[in-house]
């Protein structure tokens, strides 16, 4: 009889959200009439960029012809592909060597692999509340994990430890909560993993979100970022490609531990257990870079910040507190009424049909709290935020 990997025992019966769309697909199952407002789980809703569906739609074309057909491509991504992401990095003051960036098949498949590169007695710093997958992953490894409260006093916005760790996660702008670190903080986190000799694994998926430019898109805007931090982003939120698939992991040359390169690792690693993404996805991902794209992906991110603002203005009306919103999609509510997180779910569900996330899923300072998202339709989130006018007046609560 085999031997399991008896750390999956550590992990939660379900994921998060799989236990959201199985509360929800019971109650729609017994109320089959019940018009549902979905504004939980992270997914967009407008479509794909013309220029990005044409530059797919070509390279597939190219695919179907012998003289431009192309079979395994690089694991790492195409050089078209990898350039055009240096070069958008050097739009906000970053320089990057094409060799330091990997394309793959999205930002959550690269931070759950990139522990494949440490040992499992390291010790993890991870923010509460969080990402699951932060957690999740290195429970199925076995690690140790200290947990940083992020809360109300701390604007959501934990910072170092006075005791040394070896791996960090930090996420700005934040998923759950909305917050984003500022240069000077994240300049402290920079100064503190250094001097552990420490590793940041900073997830940048929502860096498109930034709008203040006083705030950073990337670690790498942080003097000393390059000896210790490697970033993850994605082409989900900057572009809609949720279904498309397609991100990109940062590791810098600079990142050298007991001899051993980081860079090296995860490209050895890569090619060994990955394949690559596909042609058509990595020229679709390509375009998004293009002047002709820059309009249209700017009008989408656009289209989701009024609907952050559509959302603000109700809770504010409301008189319910609340972060994020503004240089994030995400909305992080205190539950009125003294509600916990899941008793606060049902009541949305039950009484106006809407769906979103409890805080607590997301770790247990999340308890007390609930996540609203921008990426739902313009008139779906108008709707939502009409019933929940309705339902608050209605209740009191």
């Amino acid at each position: 009889m085999p031997k399991l990997n008896e750390n999956y025992r550590s992990l939660q019966e379900s994921y998060l959200f799989s236990e959201i769309g199985r509360r929800v697909a019971a109650y729609s199952a017994a109320n089959p009439d019940a018009d549902i407002i979905r504004l939980g789980i992270g997914d967009v809703t407008l479509p794909l960029a013309p220029v990005v569906v044409d530059a797919m739609r070509g390279a597939a074309a190219e695919m179907g012809k012998a003289e431009t057909f192309r079979g395994y491509g690089p694991e790492q991504g195409y050089d078209f592909l990898r350039n055009a992401i240096r070069d958008y990095y050097a739009g906000f003051g970053v320089s990057l060597d094409a060799a330091e960036i990997f394309v793959s098949d999205g930002a959550k498949s690269d931070l759950g692999n990139i522990t494949d590169l440490f040992s499992a007695d390291n010790t993890v710093l991870i923010p509460d509340p969080v990402y699951p997958v932060y957690v999740d992953t290195n429970l199925m490894d076995g690690r140790r994990i200290e947990y940083l409260p992020a809360t109300a006093e701390n604007g959501f916005l934990p910072m170092p430890p006075k005791t040394p760790s070896d791996l960090i996660y930090l996420c700005s702008p934040n998923n759950p909560t909305g917050a984003v670190y500022t240069r000077d903080q994240l300049a402290e986190w920079v100064e503190y993993a250094n001097r552990c000799h420490a590793v940041i694994l900073f997830d940048a998926a929502y860096e498109v979100f930034v709008s203040d430019p006083a705030l950073p898109h990337s670690i790498f805007e942080i003097p000393g970022a390059r000896t210790c931090a490697v970033e993850f982003c994605s082409f989900s939120k900057k572009a809609g490609f949720t279904g498309t698939r397609c991100g990109y992991t940062v590791v810098p040359n600079n990142l050298n531990f007991g001899g051993l390169s980081l860079n090296h690792m995860w490209n050895r690693r890569q090619t060994t257990k990955f394949n690559g993404v596909s042609y058509p996805v990595q020229r679709a991902a390509a375009a998004v870079f293009t002047p002709e794209a820059r309009d249209q992906v700017a009008a989408a991110v656009r289209y989701y910040r009024d609907n952050a603002q559509c959302i603000a203005a109700m809770l504010d009306e409301l008189g319910i507190s609340y972060v994020g919103g503004v240089n994030s999609p995400y909305l992080w509510m205190r539950c009125p009424g003294g509600m916990s997180s899941w008793e606060f779910f049902d009541f949305l569900l039950t009484r106006s049909h809407v769906v979103g996330t409890p805080g607590s899923g997301f770790g247990k300072n999340g308890e007390g709290y609930f996540r609203l998202t921008a990426f739902g339709s313009r008139e779906r989130t108008a709707e939502a935020m009409g019933r929940f006018h309705a339902l608050f007046a209605k209740t009191g609560v």
